[in-house]
């Protein structure tokens, strides 16, 4: 079932949950335990990230280094059919630019038709943890809106090798990131839309934001793209913090602002038992405003904080 079917056809607030595949040589029990309490909630649909492959280097014997590509987090697709499997929910891959040339990404959303998956997030997808700047794959593509076009391209039975003819259709439904406090890369907010306004009209089907802790950057981003004539879905992106050093941390990967008063609280906590209550306690009363004002889902990075998001969800719905 599409993600834009949940949102259209729900008659009470809806949640929904994003993971991350497990490093290569961990079980994916580990997912699966964490997953089990939230299920409770009979979350809409999961997201599951993607990650691109690291390069790094690996010393001969000789003193000299080859280059290598390494990929932390494989698994995606395969997690995706083992949530659909053990739960019956959907599940919604992430496909991101960086580091797969536009064949592996065909591929990749054949074999997801395949699985009856209904659903993929398009990114950019960031630079390597070893990159400063985000440079494409040579034969991938640049930029999300690109992204978008090939999967239209892909529901409309258009494959890269033009000889294909009578080729089967897929048919999914296409999600694309939104920044309530705009993408750190662009110049400004007007500048972002603009390139929100491009994704929408290739064919994204709704938007899921960035996380954020203040509400009033979700409601202004809900009213800027309205006023850009963006008129799909926008689900809510919302992360628990639970501990001091995010108070840096977060800002400094992500992007974000984190409220004064959110802040001086956390400071004041002696232990991470301290901080996560504050932080259990703000998220919370997130959602409470964001119920209040109708949003369609909301969606919730566990990034291994499930118990967090399962006393979050159980106090709100």
């Amino acid at each position: 079932m599409k993600v834009t079917e949940h949102i259209a056809g729900a008659t009470k607030p809806l949640v929904s949950f994003e993971i991350l595949p497990p490093v290569k040589g961990k079980s994916i029990d580990n997912i699966f335990s964490n997953l089990d309490p939230l299920m409770e909630f009979k979350p809409s649909f999961i997201n599951v990230t993607y990650h691109r492959a690291e390069q790094t280097y690996k010393r001969r014997a000789d003193g000299s280094f080859d280059r290598v590509e390494i990929r932390k987090r494989p698994g995606t697709v395969g997690i995706c059919a083992a949530l659909m499997n053990r739960y019956r929910v959907d599940a919604v891959p992430h496909l991101i630019c960086g580091g797969f040339a536009k064949e592996e990404t065909e591929n990749a959303l054949i074999d997801l038709h395949y699985l009856g998956i209904d659903n993929v997030l398009a990114l950019r997808g960031d630079s390597p943890g070893n990159e400063k700047f985000f440079a494409p794959h040579p034969q991938g593509h640049r930029y999300a809106v690109e992204l978008v076009q090939q999967v239209v391209n892909l529901n409309e039975g258009h494959y890269l090798e033009e000889d294909i003819v009578d080729a089967g259709k897929t048919d999914f439904c296409i999600g694309v990131a939104g920044y309530p406090e705009k993408h750190f890369e662009a110049a400004n907010m007007e500048l972002d839309l603009h390139y929100l306004q491009q994704k929408i009209a290739a064919g994204a089907d709704y938007i899921t934001t960035q996380m954020f802790f203040n509400n009033n950057s979700y409601f202004k981003y809900l009213e800027n793209c309205k006023n850009a004539n963006i008129h799909v879905p926008i689900v809510p992106g919302l992360k628990p913090l639970t501990n001091k050093k995010q108070l840096s941390m977060i800002p400094s990967i992500f992007h974000v602002d984190i409220p004064q008063e959110f802040t001086n609280e956390m400071l004041k906590c002696k232990t991470d038992a301290d901080c996560e209550l504050v932080g259990t306690e703000w998220l919370i009363a997130q959602c409470r405003e964001l119920l209040a004002k109708k949003v369609p889902v909301l969606h919730f990075y566990t990034l291994g904080k499930p118990k967090v998001v399962y006393n979050v969800v159980k106090a709100i719905l």
